[in-house]
């Protein structure tokens, strides 16, 4: 049975492929076109998917979709009856609905348009379609792929389906639902107005004011606290004086495929606050310590929700997804700050990761399938032969000189410990906002210097925002506070004191990491890679940060070659073959 599985007319929009539940393939439609956060009908990653699984669109025999048209249709339309939601709203809203159930004949049509798809395809045989509630995908994305049997299950993120948190317990292959937060009440939408506030617009800029935080105090707090309210449930809810969603609705636009949202925060937000920060005036204390605020209340809201939850169900393990799930530091202080013992985040848990859940609730959930045994599924995008990459450059015209695994790990090692900045490419790429070390930029973590060496090179990013630590998972314990995997980056721990001077180039302003715990078994090449470092300094750790340029991560030898020639980058690896500048 093979499962085409789409997240499609939403940002991050995706693709995923399942064979009798087993995932072949997964990727992003914005590796492919190259726009980040790309929304709309994910072509390209279907094909894609296709392709891996050695299929035409005909062979499929189901089509799931992250998004349910009807789900909480009646809430929608008394919501929409009390508020006097302006009708423009709701008109695009309908729209999409129209998009979403016309999937299959609208994915057939514009594969045959593809310049990927070199036949034209007549569908004679129409995959059935299932549309699958947009938080139970992410449930599934999470809970499904966990090493858990028994766990309570928690989404949360800004909106999708009429819902913005969902709370759930999983055990084995079933789902139970316990309750959920309505639109327009969010925590996504509270992190976003504030992010939007701080003069950030674009969709996905909540990580900067996650990076921002450790740079200001949490002297706001009370006043933050005033926009979004905690319940004696365990569950929350908005200050509508402060937000412009509850007149106005969501208007969010994807013209050429980009997803933006209009600002949410309202007038009364701006007299409570002062004047919104424009994106290129400098940042000030007011700023930082706002961020700081955000931050604290966010996280006191996401420790309610679990530890709440941990009440209820009595269970020990917790699984968390959705676009919230992405922020790394909330995530690291969860165990310490709830009854919970460990968590586990998938790596997609923002909407991307839909297309995975989607396509496991309904084999799961749905059909009734066992799950499979547990492994980590980062790597599951494009990868190219050493074949294929000869031959590349080979075309260019480029210099470049092929090693062996041996001698490759001593060049790269030695340039990094030369101040030199690599650009490192192999296997298959990853699925989720994360390089892992198979699209990644690395530097060596002891150089004071290495963050403005990256950012004058390559990345040209604000300067407050932090680098990753990979770390050979043996050596985790040695180096930080808590002793966990964390193969997804996941998690932002407190680095040990001792430590921070020997790692000072992906050590924050407050002393905390966002690691990536790299073990043999998940990535040989890149962790035998690490331990060539360690032989030679001491520290088992590299700087590791996303293979890009204010773009999507890469995908395919082009692009990573394209970033090196336009960048300072020193050395560009791919697979075997080495290009020196």
């Amino acid at each position: 049975m093979f499962i085409l599985s789409l997240n499609a007319y939403h940002g991050d929009a995706s693709a995923a492929i399942f064979k009798n539940g087993e995932l072949i393939a997964a990727t992003e439609e914005e590796r492919i076109c190259r726009v980040k956060h790309w929304a709309g009908l994910p072509v390209e990653a279907a094909w894609f998917c296709l392709q891996e699984a050695g299929i035409s669109l005909e062979e499929v025999d189901f089509i799931t979709v992250s998004r349910d048209p009807k789900a909480k249709f009646l809430e929608k339309i008394i919501y929409a009856l009390k508020s006097g939601t302006a009708f423009g709203a709701l008109r695009s809203r309908a729209a999409n609905s129209l998009k979403i159930r016309s999937i299959t004949q609208d994915l057939a049509a514009a594969l045959n348009n593809s310049k990927s798809s070199k036949s034209p395809l007549n569908l004679t045989k129409s995959p059935a379609t299932r549309f699958i509630e947009h938080h139970r995908s992410h449930l599934a994305s999470a809970f499904f792929v966990s090493p858990f049997e028994e766990a309570a299950l928690l989404s949360v993120d800004g909106f999708g389906d009429f819902s913005s948190t969902m709370r759930a317990v999983g055990r084995g292959n079933r789902i139970e639902v316990l309750d959920s937060v309505s639109y327009p009440h969010s925590l996504g939408v509270f992190y976003t107005a504030f992010t939007q506030y701080l003069g950030f617009p674009h969709y996905g800029d909540e990580y900067k004011v996650m990076g921002l935080a450790p740079y200001g105090k949490p002297s706001l707090v009370e006043q933050v606290r005033e926009t979004i309210f905690l319940k004696n449930n365990g569950l929350f809810q908005l200050n509508p004086r402060y937000f412009r969603h509850f007149r106005e609705g969501v208007n969010m636009s994807w013209e050429g495929g980009a997803p933006h949202i209009e600002p949410l925060f309202s007038s009364e937000f701006v007299k409570k606050f002062g004047p919104a920060r424009q994106k290129d005036e400098p940042l000030d204390d007011h700023h930082r310590d706002l961020a700081a605020s955000v931050q604290r209340v966010c996280e006191e809201v996401i420790f309610q929700l679990a530890d709440d939850l941990q009440r209820r169900t009595g269970l020990k393990h917790l699984c968390l997804a959705g676009g919230v799930a992405q922020n790394s530091v909330a995530n690291g202080k969860i165990v310490q700050n709830t009854a919970f013992e460990r968590l586990f985040v998938p790596p997609a848990g923002h909407d991307a990761g839909t297309a995975v859940g989607a396509g496991l609730f309904f084999y799961h959930q749905m059909l009734g399938n066992p799950r499979s045994p547990f492994r980590h599924q980062a790597y599951t995008g494009v990868q190219f032969s050493n074949e294929q990459i000869e031959a590349y450059l080979h075309s260019r015209n480029i210099a470049f000189e092929r090693l062996d695994d041996a001698q490759l790990f001593d060049t790269v090692t030695a340039r990094l410990l030369d101040g030199g900045v690599v650009g490192w490419f192999q296997g298959r790429a990853e699925f989720g906002p994360r390089a892992l070390g198979n699209r990644s930029i690395l530097a060596d973590p002891r150089r004071a210097d290495a963050k403005d060496l990256l950012n004058a090179k390559i990345k040209r990013r604000e300067s407050f925002r932090p680098f990753a630590p990979s770390i050979l998972k043996e050596f985790a314990a040695e180096y930080f506070e808590q002793d966990d995997s964390v193969p997804f980056m996941e998690k932002v721990f407190l680095i040990k004191p001792d430590k921070r001077p020997l790692i000072p180039a992906v050590t924050h302003v407050d002393g905390t990491g966002r690691l990536q715990t790299v073990e043999q078994q998940d990535n040989p090449r890149y962790h035998a890679l690490i331990h060539r470092f360690f032989e030679k300094t001491g520290v088992p750790i590299l700087l590791n940060t996303s293979f890009n340029e204010n773009e999507p991560i890469v995908n395919t030898p082009e692009h990573a070659l394209e970033c090196f020639l336009r960048t300072k980058m020193d050395m560009l690896v791919l697979e075997n073959w080495v290009v020196r500048r």
